[in-house]
């Protein structure tokens, strides 16, 4: 139902929905992808019918799966953790019905101990959900959107549109330069290169100019990889050192 990460930035990741749709080119090597194709042909029920093999991989089928089973999960652990909602779907996906992500803010509401990290391509639905009224700001919820070129860069102003909410970025798989983006009003931005197989390359320029730009604009930035083909060996040092900054610290 849940379990601990491996991803640099958060400490447990929970998943009361499965499966999702490619979205934009960040999309295509997905690891999601490849973890659902696993857990479905282990007859996992969960993940039937998410993906399908196509040119010799498995890619996202659109189907998506809600989970009642896991939605009370957090409630489970009182220590505080840092928890990534939806580390295999996207919880704003257009077929992940209003009233079960309003069930979903409903479990974070009642869990304070816990900061939740919640990471959609879809900042424009999320934003839509809060001017609407249809969900609050909640304290320990950190609401952010993908950002892995200047193609997609508009997600960022969707994102600035929800108001009172600890907002974040992460620029991974950062697969383009981004010249110019304002980051003003926005607390987190997580940096990192693609890894896995397929792995397309991150220049050292591009990381330059998002930590200049987050010094600029005052954003806690956090750099998860370069990635590559052995993300272990091409590590995680920027400057000869990691930076692991957050925008807001658990209590002990």
């Amino acid at each position: 139902m849940a379990g601990s990460s491996e991803i640099e930035w958060t400490d447990v990741t929970w998943n009361p929905v499965a499966g999702c749709s490619i979205a934009s080119s960040g999309c295509s090597n997905c690891y999601a992808m490849r973890m659902a194709a696993r857990l479905q042909a282990m007859g996992h029920p969960k993940y039937k019918g998410t993906t399908r093999k196509s040119g010799g991989r498995y890619v996202w089928t659109g189907r998506v799966n809600i989970d009642e089973g896991s939605l009370y999960a957090p409630a489970e652990w009182r220590k505080p953790k840092r928890i990534f909602v939806n580390s295999m779907a996207d919880l704003f996906h257009p077929d992940v019905p209003d009233h079960f992500i309003k069930r979903v803010w409903e479990v974070m509401s009642a869990c304070p101990q816990h900061h939740f990290q919640i990471l959609t391509k879809r900042p424009d639905r999320m934003a839509d959900m809060f001017e609407s009224g249809a969900l609050k700001n909640i304290v320990n919820v950190w609401v952010g959107t993908s950002v892995e070129n200047a193609e997609v860069s508009n997600r960022v102003e969707q994102l600035k549109r929800i108001k009172g909410s600890t907002l974040f970025i992460s620029f991974e798989p950062l697969i383009g330069r981004i010249a110019e983006i304002d980051l003003q009003g926005i607390h987190w931005a997580i940096v990192g290169g693609e890894s896995g197989p397929r792995a397309r390359p991150m220049e050292e320029e591009w990381v330059e100019r998002l930590f200049d730009i987050c010094r600029r604009d005052d954003v806690a930035f956090f750099f998860k990889q370069w990635g590559g083909r052995n993300k272990k060996a091409t590590g995680r040092e920027l400057h000869g050192r990691t930076y692991d900054e957050y925008p807001l610290e658990l209590e002990p």
